[in-house]
């Protein structure tokens, strides 16, 4: 099986949690009129999407480099985390059983692949500009420090550390996993857990804006704790990568939040026009 049927099987089913996902958080009256929403909505962040288009490619090319990069100036701790919290990836993966590994690895790769996109479409078809504006600034914040994180420190993960305790749970399942993580992921790059820091980064998004969406808080913040514990379960991440994600997460969408209020005002400063007009309009076709 080649990386692109991998590809196209996770995109199938991401795409048919899209739709559930739009039937069942969004419902049909936030469905009605999305479309000129969205319009509206893409026009206002397309700025903020450039910036983490950018931040994405920067990402990109640095990764390639970025290991020899890290053995220059990074600092090793992997020693010092191994100290801090010895065996207990290995003492989570003494409660592993099949179900639970099928789980756990359904959702790292395609819970994880939905959780990150399901929200921005989400969010374009809300009446208000502000959850995406914050969703993709966080987004941004997330990959720029987690870059800066690998480049300044070197860390193996647990199943690279202690091999006879810790077992490559994702691979030993699902060994197709590899030819996804083998293009973003290397063994060095551990800390923070962007699994984690995107996924938490996702919960606490959606409990800021809850009352857009009020059945999404539960289902992100569900699958965000999945998506971390899934990293540790599966031998991929130390516990401490773990609480530095979530940590990460929380600076990202303090930022995001700030920025998208700064814009919000400004735009209520210079008098420009309401994003929010299409709601108003479909409240009309409604009556």
């Amino acid at each position: 099986m080649g990386l692109v049927t991998v590809l196209a099987q996770v995109a199938a089913v991401v795409v048919a949690l899209h739709l559930l996902g739009l039937v069942a958080v969004v419902g049909r009256d936030g469905l009605f009129g999305a479309p000129a929403r969205v319009r509206a909505n893409f026009r206002s962040v397309a700025p903020t999407l450039g910036l983490l288009v950018v931040v994405l490619a920067v990402n990109g090319v640095v990764r390639d480099v970025g290991v020899e990069l890290s053995w220059l100036i990074g600092v090793n701790i992997t020693g010092a985390i191994y100290a801090l919290e010895g065996g207990f990836v290995a003492w989570l993966q003494s409660f592993a059983s099949p179900p639970l590994t099928a789980y756990f690895s359904a959702v790292y790769v395609f819970g994880y692949a939905f959780l990150l996109t399901f929200p921005v479409v989400a969010y374009l078809a809300c009446e208000d500009d502000r959850p995406v504006r914050t969703l993709l600034v966080a987004y941004a914040v997330n990959y720029a420090l987690g870059l800066v994180c690998y480049v300044l420190f070197i860390s193996y993960g647990p199943r690279n550390v202690t091999p006879e305790a810790v077992e490559s749970l994702l691979y030993a399942n699902w060994p197709q996993a590899q030819l996804l993580t083998g293009r973003v992921n290397r063994n060095t790059n551990v800390f923070p857990s962007l699994h984690t820091s995107l996924s938490v980064t996702v919960a606490l998004v959606a409990a800021r804006y809850r009352d857009s969406f009020p059945r999404w808080y539960p289902v992100a913040a569900a699958l965000a704790a999945s998506i971390a514990v899934s990293t540790m379960y599966l031998g991929i991440h130390w516990a401490t990568d773990v609480v530095a994600g979530a940590v990460l997460a929380a600076v990202a969408v303090a930022v995001g939040g700030l920025v998208a209020g700064a814009a919000d005002e400004s735009r209520s400063a210079s008098g420009g026009p309401d994003a929010r007009w299409t709601d108003r309009v479909a409240a009309w076709i409604r009556r």
